[in-house]
């Protein structure tokens, strides 16, 4: 019988991956793979847009779980690819879960990438990484929120590990490098003035595209007065938030990608 000691934990591990093309006006599947815990479905749709729904069937991620999606956009192709549900961190007892996102956009295509809230739960430990590679006629839009425990269910995140990195390139050339790291006692250092001051709920928004220099005005409108702000430079229109709860995040984050989806609605899934 192998000692107890040597028995290592079951571990989450999912691929996920999508490429499309143009087909008679619409685009269309020109592979998809699944592998493990990761799955995608695509809801039928009326236009020329192809919508995809991320689902992780492991029902969130501890440490040691890994999921590896990927996005590739053919020439004048339209992707939005969102998740089932918000991705749910628990408790890692060792390891920390990696998630890791690729997405490619050829020459005319449109993708955007906006995956449901990520909740974290104390002592969590994740990493994940974005890489973008896109054509310079190409669109993209992106949205990632944290949510640092479900504020209404008494929850909270004392200590825990969140590293995301990003790295978005145009025609091969790097535009936008971010590294956010939150690490250890991550009550104390959210609460700092210079980090999110107290709030537990935070977004990054990112539009690469023509209309970015139109809609600037609108996104701060939305914004108003609240804790964020909107700046457009570079090519990019980069837009972060913060608020106290993620019913709140919520509040100010869809009118805003609505805004930069020329009116577009979310995804059904997104609905409470």
């Amino acid at each position: 019988m192998q000692p107890a000691s040597d028995i290592r934990p079951q571990r989450a591990r999912g691929v996920g991956r999508l490429v499309t093309k143009a087909l008679g006006g619409r685009t269309r599947i020109a592979e998809l793979y699944q592998e493990g815990a990761a799955k995608i479905r695509l809801p039928e749709t009326f236009t020329a847009e192809l919508e995809a729904v991320f689902i992780n069937t492991g029902g969130g991620l501890t440490g040691g779980d890994r999921m590896d999606w990927s996005v590739a956009a053919g020439p004048g192709t339209f992707v939005t690819a969102t998740t089932q549900a918000c991705e749910k961190i628990y408790k890692a007892s060792s390891g920390t879960a990696s998630v890791e996102t690729r997405v490619s956009a050829a020459a005319g295509a449109r993708v955007h990438w906006l995956p449901q809230e990520t909740i974290l739960f104390d002592n969590a430990s994740l990493t994940r990484r974005l890489e973008v590679d896109l054509d310079p006629s190409a669109e993209f839009l992106c949205v990632e929120a944290v949510l640092l425990g479900r504020k209404a269910m008494g929850e909270g995140v004392s200590r825990g590990l969140l590293r995301d990195r990003w790295r978005i390139r145009r025609g091969g050339r790097l535009i936008h490098a971010e590294e956010l790291r939150l690490d250890g006692d991550i009550a104390a250092l959210t609460a700092s003035k210079a980090v999110l001051g107290g709030d537990v709920a935070f977004a990054t928004v990112l539009y690469v595209g023509p209309l970015g220099e139109a809609l600037l005005p609108q996104v701060r409108a939305i914004l108003g007065d609240g804790p964020g702000g909107a700046s457009r430079w570079n090519g990019k229109l980069v837009v972060r938030m913060t608020a106290a709860d993620g019913f709140r995040l919520r509040q100010n984050l869809v009118p805003i990608v609505s805004a930069l989806r020329a009116g577009a609605t979310m995804q059904k899934v997104w609905n409470l």
